[in-house]
C-alpha cells in the first residue's frame, strides 16, 4: 500500500474527502518528524514506537577495491512494532 492507498483508505473508512484525508495523514506525519528531531519518542499504544539511534562512525571495506573507508556517525529512524500489531499480523 502506498501512500494514496493509504488517503483513499482514511476517506472511505471516515467518509470524508480525499483532500481532507490527505491533509489529517500529513499533519500526522509531520508530527511524527518533528518529534523525532528534537530527539523524543513517539509512542502509539498497541501499534509501536518510533524513535531514533545513532550509528558510531565505523571503518568499512570497499568490497569491489578492498580499500578501507571511513564512515561518519548518523542519527537514522526507527520503528518497533507494539504487542497488538505483532499478534495481529502473525494470525
Amino acid at each position: 500500500m502506498n501512500k494514496s492507498e493509504l488517503v483513499a483508505k482514511i476517506a472511505e473508512k471516515m467518509e470524508i474527502s480525499v483532500t481532507k484525508a490527505e491533509e489529517i495523514l500529513s499533519a500526522l506525519l509531520d508530527g511524527i518528524i518533528k518529534t523525532l528531531k528534537k530527539g523524543e519518542m513517539v509512542t502509539l499504544v498497541g501499534f509501536g514506537r518510533f524513535g531514533i539511534k545513532t550509528r558510531a562512525a565505523r571503518k568499512v571495506r570497499n568490497p569491489r577495491t578492498g580499500a578501507e573507508m571511513q564512515v561518519k556517525a548518523k542519527i537514522v529512524p526507527f520503528f518497533k512494532a507494539g504487542k497488538e500489531l505483532k499478534e495481529s499480523v502473525d494470525s
